[in-house]
């Protein structure tokens, strides 16, 4: 701190031509000032690393909101796509198994239509059969 003082001392000879000693009040007055810009300058320096740490709170606060609303989102979506899907699955389930049962019953039919023609046909042929069994009985008595 001297050497500060001696630098003052020599500094205030050389621009203004007086000389100031040891004990002048005037440098009790730069001694005084030196002492508060150094206390306000430790002041601003606390009421700085304060605000820094309240800006780093306000920020991990914002990450973490930022982050919870993002899960919900990701969250809401899954569930609306989780949805959408199922919907979409039994749609398909639902016309597969329409389409199924419109082929089945198509082929009932068709097997129910050549049923009744195969009834027919086996009708006419045990006509025929009984026809040709009465014609031939016939022959038979009339030769005899």
């Amino acid at each position: 701190m001297s050497d500060r003082i001696e630098e003052l001392i020599k500094e205030i000879a050389a621009k203004h031509g007086i000389a100031v000693a040891r004990d002048d009040p005037i440098l009790v007055l730069q001694t005084i000032n030196h002492r508060l810009l150094q206390d306000s300058a430790n002041a601003q320096q606390a009421q700085l690393d304060h605000f820094k740490e309240e800006m780093e709170a306000i920020c991990d606060r914002w990450r973490i909101d930022a982050n919870d609303k993002a899960q919900r989102i990701v969250n809401a979506s899954l569930a609306g796509a989780t949805t959408a899907t199922n919907d979409m699955l039994i749609s398909a389930a639902q016309m597969c198994a329409a389409s199924i049962r419109a082929e089945v019953e198509l082929t009932l039919s068709k097997l129910n239509g050549e049923r009744k023609t195969n009834y027919r046909i086996t009708l006419l042929n045990a006509i025929v059969t009984f026809t040709i069994c009465a014609a031939t009985l016939f022959t038979v008595v009339v030769r005899i």
